[in-house]
């Protein structure tokens, strides 16, 4: 998959770990940088990037991984969810198709991202009479402001 990855300045060490254990499972990376302190622009702009079509997922990653997936869900669209077990990793592409997953650099060590972003990137949503319609029901909310 093509995977586009940003952060804030306080994650870029932690990115760059992560970078290299996505590119060792085979997948593509593109990274939209770490310079501005202002993490919301490089999260909106891999969310549009995601929107777009260029890439498949994204992984943004800040102190908590809270601030980075707020910035990305106002991306009409997209869908991100901040991760800290295996669990949620799996279930936010399989029950919520998520694109995005966002880290916390200061709350996730590097093994536990590593599992994460294993975790995330190896699902695959697939529609289904259950979390089909909770995803459409989000989708109608954006599109028409009632679900």
């Amino acid at each position: 998959m093509k995977i586009a990855v940003g952060c804030d300045p306080n994650a870029e060490s932690y990115k760059q770990i992560m970078i290299e254990h996505i590119k060792s499972l085979g997948h593509e990376v593109t990274d939209f940088g770490s310079e501005d302190p202002i993490y919301a622009r490089v999260a909106v702009k891999v969310g549009e990037e995601i929107a777009a079509g260029h890439f498949e997922r994204g992984i943004l990653f800040c102190g908590t991984g809270l601030g980075v997936m707020l910035a990305a869900n106002k991306v009409k669209g997209i869908r991100a969810a901040v991760v800290h077990d295996v669990y949620s990793a799996k279930r936010a592409v399989l029950s919520n198709n998520c694109q995005i997953m966002t880290l916390g650099s200061q709350v996730d060590g590097d093994m536990l991202g590593k599992e994460l972003i294993t975790a995330f990137l190896n699902e695959t949503y697939v529609y289904n009479e259950r979390s089909g319609k909770k995803v459409d029901a989000m989708t109608e909310y954006e599109e028409k402001g009632t679900c």
